[in-house]
Formats: C-alpha cells, structure tokens, sequence
C-alpha cells in the first residue's frame, strides 16, 4: 500500500475536475449537487470496475449496471475553481472542497460570507493504494464531540463512533444483536453530526468487502482518525453537507432509487415459522393456521411459507414442491385467498449439488464459475449451503434471470401463491475470482457479491409485476445493498431469544432507518435459540406491532412454534397489540406513502426529528414512528415502571392511552402492567386511525376515527391521511389534509382533500383525550 501525495490539476470539465496523482493515477471530483460532491480514484486511470448498481437517482439502474461514468439524475450545477500556490479549491454556493499539497482533501460549507470546514482528511496521509492489487485506505479526521451514524444493519448502540464494523454479508443466523459483527448486509454510508458545523455524510460506492473503524484503532505517528479500507474495487465516495441529519438520510435514499410502495396489506401481522412447512403434514399445518386466527379472533393479512414446502429429506431444493407434505398447493392457496391471507414462498438462490434440476442449470451456463485456481475445468463453484455444498445461480446472466422468472412463475404464482420472500442470499462464495457473467464481460464475484440479492429480488419482483400487471408487488429480501429497498422489504435477520434483542434490534433498525432502508422489522419472539418465556413474548410483540414490518417468526430449539396463541394465558394481551397495531392502519400507511413518495424514514430516532435538543442524542429505547408517535414500549424483564425522557418538542405530548399532558423535555415515569404499551403523541397532531369487524383492509374498516391530540395555547399543525385502494400501481388515490387549530378556550379541524381518490370512509369521528377541555363537533366529512 502506498500513501498517495502529488497531484496536477489536468482537466476541468462542465462538471467537475480531473488530477493527476503520482503520475499515474486519476482523481475526478464531481459536483453532483449544491451541497454533493463525488470523488473517483481510477487507478492507473481506468475503473477496476466500470459499473454500479447502486446509484440510481432516476429510480433505478439498467440491468447490467449503471456506468460509474453516467452522472445523469444529477443537476450538476456551475461551480468555482480557485487556486493560490499548492492549493486548489471547487466550490458551489453552498459548499467547497480545498486540495492541499501534499495530497490532501478539505471539507467546507458556506459560513456567512467565509467557510468553515466540516470534514478533512488526515493530514499524513489521506488516501492508500495498493501497489499490485485494487486495496485501498480513505482516512478521515476524527475531533471531539463527533457522533457517527449509519452502517445499516449493525449490533449495539445507535451511535457509532470508537467502534469498527466489517462489511461482509453473512447467514449469521442466532447472532448476538448487542456484539454480533458482520451481519447480513452491506452498507457503507455513515453519517456525522458535528459539534458546530452541520452534518455531512459519505457513501462508498463499493461492493466488495469492506472495513469501518470509527476510533476503535489508535496510531501514534498519526492524528486521530477514523478509516475505510477495502479488499478490493474502487475509492468511489459522495460526500454531501446538511444541516440536519434528515436531510442526510433522504439524499441518500434519492441517491440510491428511492423507496418501494408496496400493497397496504403488508402492514397487517404476518404468521411466519419454520415448523409448520417442515412438519411432514405441512399443508395441513398451514391451513390449520387460518382456523386458529379465526377461533382467536387474531387479526392477520399474510403468511410466509418457510422453505421446507420444497424439501426432499431433510434438505430444501428451490421450486421443487414436496408433495407429500403439499398434496394440493392450488387447493391451499385458495383457502388461504379466500380468508384474505397473502402466501408469501421462501426462495433461495442456490441450488444444492443434489437438486433435482442441478445438471440442467449447470450444463445451461446458470451458475456462477469457480476461479481457474479452484477448479482447471472453471465448473460450477461450489460452496456450503444449507446442510451440502450447492451452485449459487449467477443473476449478471440474463439467462439465469429468465430461469429465475419462469421458476418464479410455474412454481408459485401460478399456484396462487403471489409474493415471494427472497432469502439466504448474501452469497458466501470464498473464492475471490469465481466468475460472474457480468452481462457479457465478467466480473469477480468478490467485487458485487451483493449485487446478486438485489438483482434476484428484481427478477422475483419482475416475474411478480408480469403475473398481476397493474397490482402493486410485495417482496422481502433478507441481504442487500443500497439500492434493494427500491425493490423489497427487508429484516434483521434470523435474531435470537433474549430480552435484549428487544432492544438492540429496535436500534438496528433505527441503524437501517437511517441508512436509507426504511421498510425494516424483527422477527418477533426470536427466530432462533429457546422459545420465548410468556413476559418477554409479550413484550417483544407490543414492540414489533410499531415496526413497518411486523411478523412473529421462529426456529425454536425445542421445536414449539412462536404463535399468538401460545401462552394462553397472555394472549388477550397479544391480541390487544395486534388489535392496536390494525387501527393505526391508516396512519401506518400514510408514513408508509410518504416513504414512498416524500423520502421521509418510517422510524426515527427522536434527534432527528429535534435535533436542537441535546438530550434526545442519549441512547435510548424511545423511537418515532412517522412524525407524531413516540413509542416507549417496555423491554426490561419485570418492569413495574417505565422512565424516559420526552423529547423537547414544543407542544408537548399525549400519553395516548391516558389522555394526560405533558411538556416537551421532561421526564416522566408510569406505572406499567403486562399489558401496557407505553405510546405518546406530539401535541397538534391528528391521528387517523379505523375500526372495524373484521381485518382492517381498505374495504373492511367500518369507522374512519381521527384522535386529535391539540396543543396547549394558540397553535395550528397539519396533519395528513392518505388513501387509495391499498393494491393498485398508480390507481386513484387522495390526500387529506387535517388542519388542527385552537386558541387558550377553543378548538378548530379542517379537512381538505386533492387527488382524484375519494375516502374509504366519507365521515370521520373525532376523538380527543380524556385531559383535553377544549371541544369539536362530534364528526367532521373527508
């Protein structure tokens, strides 16, 4: 590795600059944005890699790749160049990058008249590259009072500076999700809040595998610093500069093609387990499963097959249906249909040796191909999966895609089952060199082993869209990159059974959250280790019911299942959750809207909505869900109490169970049961939410309620409802704006609506809480 230092300026162009560095490499700098600069290290002056499939800020990617040279999607605004002396300096109006001599890059943002700097390399030495291989080393400054943010899906704390993180997907199935490093995905964005000068962030456009130290690492012969390094690809980075963190996080999910709008329906309870599809009498498991919800009285929209619907023995073998277990999946997906219960199918993307189809894929060309070193015939590579060694299918060959589509399309949407849950698919392949086609110029498959999740979810969603035209897809992947949210749901993973996975997987996916990825949730209960005492399945469900994605999922050691029903003694308080969790539908699917529509995350933590208040950066186990609920829900083992800290927002907050006031910033305690479900809401804020007999589908609500939590004093907050028919692609849709006013004796609600869509529901009660004395009319017309 050598520490790169000189430099000429040798281009300029109507985007950016070009710099020789040592002689031999190519440094661009381009200006993407008023406050977005893109920096590219072509080594000897050519891309190890010429393409991404991450970036997609018109939405997504060609199939093949988007060329690291396209900077269409971007506005590219006019910019300055300065030089004086060694110095060089680029700048918009809102934001400068300085180059020093030796080889060393600045940070600034606009400070008045002057700027100030925000971020910068350190000063002995800045970028490493290797001399005989495409490693490399980016080293940032690190100063006091800096909070770190970011990584995706990561253990531990929200906040992560003195850590260090490896990027490297992993079936880490049972992992610890206080310590466990790596998990499943890669995501190498952070971002920074600093003590003075805004938030800026950087995203490393790289596939291959990575490492983040965040001041775990000291070296005396240096400042103190913070460091990527890579195994192997390109130094690509973005750095942008804002002045709030949310601003951060929307640009990155711009970047990276936006959020994907799936059907209402994914927002109910979905049933999930192992057991069921590996009992040797699975299709009766499973529709056993619609007669428990309904003797339950458990309201529930979906269920997940897991992958024993295709075993032989005790092994699995994608699209091969076991008839002896599923005698009759066409008969099965209609009783599922016809109790309005998604099937969502289990697929994995590697053929074990054994598979029944395995010589067919093989002698077609459909897998990935072993490195010369592996194999002299370049054969099919061969890794362990799931009880063998199998052939992961290689999705850089349109080939392999169009398999994947009609195996998609024979084996399940045909037989009624119109959702598929792509899993196991981080791809640990260890031979570095095996070879992707890379349609048409190959690729190793170290440098976009991520690639491959997210271009087989595409396929799946693909051969989806092509079953159902005009409905929207529904899909999960369990690995990823930036960039799979455009296509999928996604998870944490296969978590295990402790009282403290409640509360570092709710930081998790904060993490997720805040990386881009907004549509997240646990499996709740556990996935993996003992089955859950009755307390902490409690707890862990009244958590789950506030997570975009909320399904009790398992593998328990002793074989039981993770059902509502389990404990019988504390299902009516599993009940009552899931109950909650349905009337907030409406309000559910509007953040989920504005996801989609508006960039805005789904769960925050309470910094990012207030960020001036100091104390809301303190680890926590508080979160938002969309702009107006604050979810406090019980995590401790025990717990006759729950204590925490309100954020210090300025009209305050509802307990919206007891109907009492209080004021933003302060701390509060509450005596709490099995079944309390600690929940707030911001002071001004409508809460649009339904009743209804039956699942609370769009058609099957039977009351529209608006819970209107007023501020104190003179005030006036807009709230919002968003509906359309919950499944259609581009169907008429309406947007109802709630405009709450009042003044020190009195209370005023409006609602306009625009948008070709009408409400589900044309009248709605209104609600205020106990503590409110002020008054409205009894209901208000949508």
């Amino acid at each position: 590795m050598k520490t790169l230092t000189d430099w000429t300026l040798t281009d300029r162009s109507e985007t950016g600059l070009e710099l020789s560095i040592d002689g031999r490499h190519l440094l661009r700098v381009s200006v993407l944005d008023e406050t977005l600069f893109r920096v590219s290290l072509l080594k000897d002056g050519t891309w190890r890699l010429d393409r991404g499939w991450c970036v997609a800020p018109e939405g997504d990617t060609p199939w093949q790749g988007r060329g690291r040279d396209d900077l269409s999607g971007h506005p590219c605004p006019g910019f300055t160049v300065e030089e004086e002396g060694g110095t060089l300096a680029i700048a918009t109006s809102a934001m400068r990058l300085v180059i020093e001599t030796p080889l060393r890059l600045v940070w600034q943002r606009r400070d008045g008249a002057g700027w100030a700097s925000f971020a910068e390399e350190r000063p002995t030495g800045g970028v490493m590259l290797g001399l005989r291989d495409h490693r490399h080393s980016h080293f940032l400054r690190r100063f006091t009072g800096e909070k770190v943010y970011g990584l995706g899906e990561k253990g531990g704390n929200l906040e992560r500076s003195g850590r260090r993180f490896e990027m490297r997907n992993l079936d880490a199935m049972g992992y610890d999700a206080e310590s466990t490093d790596p998990l499943y995905k890669h995501i190498p964005f952070t971002l920074t809040k600093t003590p003075e000068q805004g938030c800026w962030s950087i995203y490393y456009d790289n596939m291959a595998g990575a490492w983040f130290d965040l001041g775990n690492e000291l070296d005396n012969y240096h400042l103190a610093y913070r460091a990527y390094r890579a195994e192997d690809g390109d130094l690509d980075y973005y750095m942008r500069w804002a002045p709030s963190l949310t601003e951060l996080v929307k640009g990155q999910v711009r970047l990276t093609g936006g959020t994907a709008f799936p059907p209402r329906w994914s927002l109910g309870y979905s049933g999930s387990t192992m057991s069921y599809t590996d009992a040797p009498d699975a299709q009766a498991q499973l529709e056993s499963f619609l007669a428990r919800i309904e003797e339950h009285d458990i309201p529930c929209d979906s269920f997940q097959m897991s992958s024993g619907y295709t075993s032989i023995g005790p092994k699995r073998y994608v699209f091969n249906w076991n008839f002896d277990k599923c005698p009759d999946p066409k008969a099965m997906s209609a009783k599922f249909a016809a109790s309005d219960v998604h099937l969502i199918a289990n697929i994995k993307p590697c053929l074990l040796q054994d598979h029944p189809r395995y010589d067919q894929a093989a002698a077609e060309g459909l897998f990935i191909r072993a490195s010369a070193e592996m194999d002299p015939d370049c054969g099919p590579e061969r890794s362990i999966y799931w009880d063998d060694t199998g052939s992961h299918l290689d999705f850089t060959n349109p080939a392999t895609v169009d398999w994947w589509k009609d195996g998609v399309t024979s084996q399940l949407l045909e037989y009624g089952i119109g959702s598929t849950w792509n899993d196991n698919n981080e791809y640990e392949i260890w031979d570095d060199a095996a070879q992707c086609a890379g349609f048409g110029e190959g690729i190793d498959v170290s440098l976009i082993r991520p690639v491959h999740s997210v271009l087989m979810t595409r396929a799946s969603e693909e051969a989806q869209r092509a079953h159902a035209p005009g409905k929207r897809p529904y899909l999960i992947s369990r690995s990823g990159m930036p960039g799979i949210q455009r296509h999928a749901q996604t998870w944490s993973g296969d978590n295990r059974t402790m009282w403290k996975t409640i509360r570092y997987n709710s930081r998790m996916g904060l993490g997720m959250s805040m990386s881009g990825l907004y549509n997240i949730g646990h499996d709740v209960g556990g996935f993996s280790g003992p089955r859950p005492e009755p307390e902490l399945f409690v707890r862990w469900v009244q958590n789950g019911i506030f997570h975009p994605r909320f399904t009790i999922h398992s593998w328990n050691d002793d074989a039981t299942v993770n059902e509502p029903w389990m404990f019988p003694e504390v299902t009516h308080h599993i009940r009552d959750a899931i109950r909650l969790r349905y009337r907030l539908l409406p309000y559910l699917y509007t953040v989920l809207w504005q996801a989609a529509e508006q960039d805005e995350p789904m769960i925050r933590p309470p910094f990012m909505d207030f960020p001036e208040d100091e104390g809301a950066y303190a680890e926590c186990d508080e979160f938002l869900l969309g702009r107006d609920l604050l979810v406090a829900t019980v995590m401790d083992e025990g717990a006759t109490t729950r204590t925490l800290r309100l954020p210090a927002c300025p009209t305050g907050w509802w307990d919206f169970h007891a109907g009492t006031w209080h004021e933003g910033g302060t701390t509060v305690t509450l005596d709490v049961d099995l079944g309390s479900m600690p929940l707030f809401v911001r002071g001004g804020a409508v809460i649009p939410m339904g009743n209804s007999t039956t699942r609370a589908h769009p058609g099957a609500e039977t009351e529209r309620v608006l819970a209107v939590f007023p501020a104190p004093g003179g005030f006036e907050e807009t709230s919002l409802l968003y509906e359309d028919d919950g499944v259609s692609e581009g169907g008429a849709s309406c947007v109802t704006r709630l405009t709450l006013s009042g003044g020190a004796d009195s209370l005023s609600l409006t609602a306009a609506r625009s948008g070709e869509g009408a409400p589900a529901i044309p009248v709605a009660r209104i609600v205020l809480p106990a503590g409110e004395t002020r008054s409205l009319p009894e209901e208000i017309a949508l």
